[in-house]
């Protein structure tokens, strides 16, 4: 399985709790086939203050891991997520392209 999304894409979430949402992916785990995406699949994290770190302590909020299936890249020029293809140059390099419209997305 090629990586063909990449840090800093922003995807919409195409199933699960938060369908329908958007996001900017901030993490890519490749290992687990996962992607951390922000503002998305939100967990309360319980911290004590530590004074010596400077951590106030209280409920934070953390994005937890989502399934790199559940996502798809949202191209801004179709309005709607997308499938990625792979285009290759004359010069023998691969970019990414969008699978409706064809527009290049590197």
């Amino acid at each position: 399985m090629g990586r063909k999304l990449k840090k800093g894409d922003f995807v919409i979430v195409v199933a699960g709790k938060d369908k329908g949402k958007m996001g900017k992916i901030l993490r890519v785990i490749p290992e687990s086939k996962r992607v951390v995406v922000e503002k998305i699949n939100l967990h309360y994290s319980h911290e004590r203050p530590n004074p010596q770190k400077g951590v106030q302590g209280g409920k934070v909020e953390k994005e937890l891991p989502v399934h790199i299936s559940n996502v798809m890249y949202y191209c801004t020029n179709c309005e709607k997520g997308v499938r990625i293809k792979y285009r290759v140059l004359a010069d023998g390099r691969k970019i990414r392209t969008c699978g409706s419209c064809g527009k290049d997305l590197d």
